[in-house]
C-alpha cells in the first residue's frame, strides 16, 4: 500500500465540519508530513506506520488557540479514514480523499 500523498480531509467536530490538506511521507516505518488547516501549516515527524494504519500527532496553532491533534487512521488506495483526538474537546471521525 502506498501511503505517501496528499489528502483533502474533513474532521466532523461538534462545531461542524472542518477541512484541511494532509500530506504524508514515509521512510520505512516512520511517518512525517504536514497539515494545512484553519489558515495554519503544521509539520510532524513522529508518526508510525503498521501495514496501512498510520498514527501521528500535529500541533495546530490557530487564532483561537493551540491544539494538539492525535490522528489514528487507515489508508486505502482512494483515501484515509480514522479518528482525530483533540484532547479535552473530544475525538471525532475524519476522512479524506487522495489527490
Amino acid at each position: 500500500m502506498i501511503i505517501d500523498g496528499t489528502y483533502n480531509i474533513a474532521i466532523d467536530t461538534q462545531m461542524g465540519r472542518r477541512g484541511g490538506t494532509l500530506t504524508l511521507r514515509t521512510d520505512g516505518d516512520s511517518l512525517s508530513g504536514t497539515l494545512n488547516a484553519e489558515g495554519s501549516e503544521s509539520n510532524f515527524a513522529d508518526g508510525t506506520i503498521s501495514d496501512n494504519e498510520v498514527v501521528f500527532s500535529v500541533q495546530l496553532n490557530i487564532p483561537i488557540g493551540s491544539f494538539e491533534i492525535h490522528f489514528k487512521a487507515t489508508v486505502t488506495e482512494d483515501g484515509i479514514t480514522g479518528q482525530a483526538d483533540i484532547g479535552g474537546f473530544g475525538s471525532f471521525p475524519f476522512s479524506g480523499t487522495r489527490n
